[in-house]
């Protein structure tokens, strides 16, 4: 490990728990990841937490949006293990006389938690009653798995889907996985179901999280640019610079530098800025489109200059020129349409206009505009 890490984790030792925490968070906050094997050197053996304390903490990192992650980027095992224990305690509760039923996962995960697991027997018994066309078996196998999809859907979690969202790509995922298991090869179908709900559920992410959506194969290229990247973080003690990341990945450093472009996630114009969240990211980025307040006062004392001008002019010549040039609507007009407005031929505009603008050219008007020239 890195020199600045080993520093951190001295210096996490000597704090109460709670710093400890927010110095180890700080650290990661911006991999937004740690491994297991750091977490538990830097927190749980100094202070030597087991049990509900180990799964309180992994749910604080993960209130910070840190998940913790083995050494080859997936969920580690102290991540599961505390799913498994707040899946359990979420049945338990739900299960108790007197639980509130407003929250639509809560509703969800008791309905499921009331079937009864499948032995491998049954397995069996249900597939051969599948493959003779039973429907019935195949809504049994489905619903005996349902606890399987929400289990692999919660690894899931804070990448842009709900979690009712996961849950249902999932179950599409158990449903074909239904449909294709063959029992004579001796698995288990849980074993060969979480190949399918894994691959809809990453699948439908790559679809539906992004606002501008990525092919899944680049998203996959990308989550191994963030892990080799993550690794030579830990490594360095730095970020690694875009060389660096192209030899681990055997990548010319032109394309490194083109997909972490892709990977940048959208930022929404309405982000709250501040701790009073009364002001947004759009408040604070420049429109280069709109008129600076320079330009608006240049623009209207052109306005009243040009008004005097014109009102040298007889009435006529004046709305002449305003029609043909579009002065009060930006909408010029042609000849023959201003004609129409005053009942004359195009050809009398014309000679109207030119004599108008002959006036306008005198230096006694046109030194008043000059300088709006420059």
């Amino acid at each position: 490990m890195a020199d600045k890490a080993k520093t951190s984790d001295k210096a996490s030792q000597k704090l109460p728990l709670a710093d400890a925490v927010k110095l180890v968070v700080k650290d990661v906050k911006k991999s937004k990841e740690i491994t297991d094997t750091d977490f538990t050197a830097r927190l749980i053996e100094p202070y030597q937490l087991e049990g509900k304390a180990v799964d309180q903490l992994v749910q604080e990192f993960e209130d910070n949006g840190i998940s913790i992650v083995d050494e080859n980027g997936e969920p580690s095992k102290l991540a599961l293990n505390k799913q498994k224990n707040v899946e359990k305690a979420e049945l338990e509760h739900l299960s108790a006389p007197g639980s509130r039923m407003n929250d639509p996962v809560r509703q969800y995960l008791k309905k499921i938690g009331r079937v009864a697991l499948l032995s491998g027997d049954e397995e069996v018994a249900l597939a051969k009653r599948i493959e003779a066309g039973d429907q019935e078996a195949k809504d049994e196998l489905t619903n005996a798995n349902l606890r399987l999809v929400v289990s692999i859907a919660k690894r899931y979690v804070g990448r842009g889907m709900s979690f009712l969202d996961l849950i249902q790509e999932g179950n599409m995922g158990l449903m074909k996985a239904v449909d294709k298991f063959d029992y004579r090869l001796g698995f288990k179908f849980s074993t060969y179901a979480t190949w399918w709900i894994r691959q809809a559920i990453t699948r439908a992410i790559a679809d539906q999280a992004r606002t501008i959506r990525i092919p899944v194969h680049m998203v996959e290229t990308i989550n191994k640019l963030i892990r080799i990247q993550r690794q030579l973080l830990q490594d360095l003690g730095r970020d690694p610079v875009p060389e660096e990341i192209g030899a681990e990945m055997n990548l010319p450093t032109k394309k490194v530098r083109e997909i972490l472009k892709i990977a940048q996630e959208p930022v929404s114009l309405e982000t709250p800025i501040g701790e009073e969240d009364d002001s947004h990211l759009g408040d604070f980025i420049e429109d280069k489109d709109a008129t600076s307040p320079e330009q608006h006062a240049a623009s209207e004392m052109l306005k009243t200059q040009l008004a005097e001008v014109l009102d040298t002019l007889t009435d006529r010549e004046e709305n002449v020129l305003r029609l043909r040039f579009g002065l009060d609507d930006d909408n010029p007009r042609t000849l023959e349409e201003v004609g129409r407005v005053f009942g004359v031929t195009r050809e009398r505009i014309r000679q109207i206009e030119a004599k108008a603008l002959r006036k306008l050219r005198h230096p006694s008007r046109s030194n008043q505009l000059r300088d709006f020239l420059e």
